[in-house]
């Protein structure tokens, strides 16, 4: 499931896969991807600008970590289901995927 406890520990569906809770957690889990590959569009803008501040360097930063976060959550939730059989369907293409990664000239 895309949440974890208030420990922190991840929450799990028993079930088929099929009951309402499952297809919830799989519709939330489509909408944090999805908001996913549109902050990898915001930070590659942000950073091909070459104008951001120190102050907005570190709040994008943060929210690249809580995406990232729940992005290996879903993975590892995924990756459990096919352990156990379970079909893998990928619904979003990251936008990582789709540019090309920034060459060295554009570390500058």
């Amino acid at each position: 499931m895309p949440w974890t406890t208030l420990d922190g520990n991840p929450c799990y569906v028993v079930g088929d896969g099929a009951g309402y809770v499952s297809r919830m957690a799989d519709d939330v889990e489509d909408v944090q991807l999805g908001m996913a590959d549109e902050l990898l569009g915001h930070a590659d803008a942000i950073l091909a600008a070459h104008r951001a501040t120190g102050a907005e360097l570190r709040y994008l930063a943060r929210r690249l970590v809580e995406s990232l976060s729940n992005v290996r959550r879903i993975a590892e939730s995924r990756g459990a289901r096919l352990e156990k059989g379970g079909a893998l369907v990928l619904q979003h293409t990251p936008a990582a995927m789709e540019h090309p990664a920034p060459n060295d000239q554009d570390a500058g």
